[in-house]
């Protein structure tokens, strides 16, 4: 929803302190003409964000942000203690890692807490992040007393996952909780000591391939970037479940690993094959397929289905808008938040995984509106 996406929005920009407390934020008149919305609309994401205790309004005078009030009993302890880390160790999805963020920060603000990301108050999404920041990013937060971290594990490459576990045992070691978010810091299916937050990815894997097979595709391929993250693993499971549930055969080839933006590996994928639909990891690999399928004159979805994941906002802006599963990053950031202060207040809680249930989106590419036979 619009208003959503202006209260995130405006939600991360206070919390990288673009807005200072009790300052004056600009007009709904302003705002309508900075994101080109109705006032309406401007209106409903600032009561979102005063219910949410980010911002206050002042009658006859405009619209403030609310400055954090030091919770009881804080006098002559370290300020630094009031704040929670976040790390986020890769670009991947940065539209729904931004997302998360911006929601987690309003909720820290609402309890106050403040949100360090490094030297910054955002987080870093332009550019991997290498191990060695990360762990002095860790020395960091220890230093500082964080009260708790929100860790987006590195993904599943052999060298990254010895740095997962130096990091979380170092966050641990030094009396820090940890809340994992989106994925484990193993591969599918197995499970880590932690708290996870994230989305039932084999659950998004299993309905988005039974809606294909529902649509009349027989022949399905997924489409995987090289060293994907665990997430990739569970929903390739889920489509496989699915597969085997409605009797079709799920063959040896199944999985295609290579840049969908590489026109020669996309002709190998199609060419020979009896394909007639291909399922991607992200938004992303299915925005970069359907160029190389245009480039090969392959339509979609008269030719071939396509369907993605995480429903980022470019899904809906494609040339054949997307079909794909919405990822629910305010209840994701929601259940890590209240995940990690059940966490903080009882340390001995046994370790939990929180799926959130994943939703169909239904768009052009799967051939849902499009009549045909094959």
């Amino acid at each position: 929803m619009k208003h959503q996406e202006i209260s995130r929005q405006l939600a991360t920009e206070i919390a990288a302190g673009k807005h200072a407390g009790n300052e004056r934020l600009p007009s709904e008149a302003q705002l309508v003409k900075r994101f080109n919305v109705s006032r309406p609309t401007v209106g409903r994401a600032l009561r979102d964000l005063q219910d949410q205790g980010i911002i206050y309004r002042r009658a006859g005078s405009g619209t403030y942000v609310r400055e954090s009030v030091s919770p009881p009993g804080a006098a002559g302890t370290r300020t630094s203690f009031r704040q929670l880390g976040f790390i986020l160790t890769s670009h991947g999805k940065p539209e729904i890692f931004e997302s998360i963020f911006g929601e987690l920060s309003g909720l820290a603000r609402v309890h106050d807490y403040g949100m360090w990301w490094g030297g910054t108050s955002r987080p870093k999404t332009e550019m991997d992040t290498r191990v060695e920041e990360v762990e002095t990013l860790c020395e960091q937060f220890i230093e500082k007393g964080v009260a708790g971290v929100f860790f987006v594990p590195f993904e599943h490459r052999p060298y990254n996952q010895a740095a997962n576990h130096r990091i979380i045992e170092r966050l641990r070691g030094a009396g820090i909780p940890v809340v994992l978010v989106d994925r484990d810091i193993g591969a599918f299916p197995e499970r880590s000591p932690m708290d996870l937050v994230g989305l039932d990815n084999f659950a998004g894997g299993y309905i988005l391939a039974e809606h294909l097979i529902k649509l009349g595709a027989k022949h399905l391929g997924y489409v995987v970037m090289p060293f994907s993250a665990p997430p990739a693993d569970a929903r390739i499971a889920g489509a496989r479940a699915a597969m085997m549930t409605h009797g079709l055969e799920v063959p040896r080839d199944f999985v295609q690993t290579g840049d969908p933006g590489d026109v020669k590996f996309v002709r190998q994928v199609v060419a020979g094959r009896r394909v007639d639909a291909l399922m991607c990891t992200t938004d992303f690999v299915a925005a970069r397929l359907l160029q190389s399928l245009s480039h090969l004159k392959i339509n979609v979805p008269q030719d071939i289905r396509v369907v993605g994941f995480d429903d980022v906002q470019v899904a809906s802006l494609l040339s054949v808008p997307l079909t794909t599963m919405h990822q629910p990053c305010r209840d994701i950031a929601h259940m890590a938040f209240n995940t990690l202060l059940e966490r903080m207040t009882s340390p001995t809680l046994p370790p939990r995984m929180v799926l959130l249930s994943p939703h169909l989106v239904v768009r052009e590419s799967c051939g849902a509106y499009t009549n045909r036979s094959r």
